[in-house]
């Protein structure tokens, strides 16, 4: 019985030591050969906007998800017109990711369309010609054509004899991001062209129309009922831009009418951008009632002029004149834009409405 029994003890630690050797051979080649958990960063499109050559008057919203995110990272977006633009706007260039792993956004349209997952400290550039690969900051790469659709509708409105496409697309114009309307202009019986800036459909938003044609040198006239009425934050801009150019500098000449946030500031000012050099500034106040701004573009010179009144009125007045003779831009497919947007509208608590009403334009050679 004895033996018997140190025989079965001794049987019972070999299964013991078996079992313990057998565990810690599993957990040596588990530790060799353990997947790793961690899911490779990537990004993906989950809806693509309409395939389009592009431009800035209309805009689709643009969706995606990612894996493998870490806390900071963001997302990038380009839409490709002949170049990649950054998407939505230069001022805004950052898409979050949402806790659900999946980001949305606003863009322009263009024939493609490409989504970067980039780390907290990278800086895109505003324009590209090529999209960047994995590396330097760029943690993912996604792009893909434009889907085949019914093309978008596009309000067109006559004015002055002109036809004129009406913005349905958010701008970044003065430096933060406003939204537009199409229902936001119009032109009313007697053939003055009204911009309305203001609720509409529980939204705030703003109102621009564009001369479906290019002019080039000459000279522009715009009749403007009374401007000063607007609050401070309304910007009435009426000048001459190539929105296709590929240029990082806004070749413009510009006629504006606002106190840039500022209530007792002048209300008007003629510009050859960059506006930043003071000499391309000029600064004056429009009084009540109908004005007549204007400027002849010439090769070198463009000179500003505001009159009160109409040009052929008998008690037409003049308000103010410039001529500048440096940094003039040359024609290169610019257009005339009428524009009435909010500036830095983030910082106006109280939203008020404002239009403005454009009685004539005309051009002559």
């Amino acid at each position: 019985m004895r033996l018997r029994c140190v025989s079965c003890f001794l049987k019972h630690q070999t299964i013991i030591l078996f079992g313990i050797l057998g565990v810690t051979a599993s957990l040596a080649l588990g530790g060799c050969h353990a997947p790793n958990t961690a899911p490779k960063p990537s990004i993906q499109l989950t809806r693509i906007p309409t395939g389009d050559p592009g431009g800035p008057l209309q805009m689709d919203f643009i969706e995606g998800r990612v894996t493998g995110a870490l806390p900071g990272q963001r997302v990038v977006l380009y839409a490709r017109s002949g170049l990649w633009w950054i998407q939505p706007f230069k001022a805004q260039p950052f898409t979050n990711i949402l806790p659900d792993l999946t980001w949305k956004n606003s863009t322009h349209l263009g024939t493609e369309y490409a989504a970067l997952m980039v780390g907290p400290d990278y800086k895109p550039p505003t324009k590209i010609e090529a999209l960047p690969g994995v590396g330097n900051g760029v943690i993912a790469v996604v792009s893909a054509k434009g889907v085949t659709t019914k093309p978008l509708n596009t309000k067109v409105i006559q004015f002055s004899g002109y036809d004129w496409t009406v913005r349905n697309a958010g701008s970044d114009r003065g430096g933060e991001p406003n939204f537009y309307d199409p229902e936001n202009a119009w032109v009313d019986g007697k053939g003055y062209l009204h911009l309305h800036m203001g609720l509409f459909n529980g939204h705030w938003s703003c109102a621009e129309v564009v001369l479906n044609r290019s002019l080039g040198y000459g000279s522009y006239r715009f009749v403007v009922q009374d401007s000063p009425h607007l609050g401070p934050s309304p910007v009435v801009g009426i000048y001459t831009l190539d929105d296709q150019a590929s240029d990082d500098v806004r070749h413009e000449l510009d006629i504006e009418l606002s106190r840039w946030g500022t209530p007792n500031k002048q209300n008007a000012q003629y510009v050859v951008q960059p506006y930043y050099r003071p000499e391309n500034v000029v600064r004056f106040v429009a009084p009540a009632g109908e004005v007549t701004h204007m400027f002849r573009w010439e090769p070198g010179l463009a000179s500003f002029k505001s009159v009160s009144g109409t040009v052929a009125s008998n008690d037409a007045k003049s308000i103010s004149e410039h001529v500048f003779n440096s940094g003039v831009p040359t024609p290169a497919g610019e257009k005339v834009h009428i524009d009435l947007y909010e500036f830095h509208h983030s910082r106006n608590a109280n939203h008020v409405p404002a239009e403005v009403v454009i009685e004539k334009f005309e051009y002559l050679p």
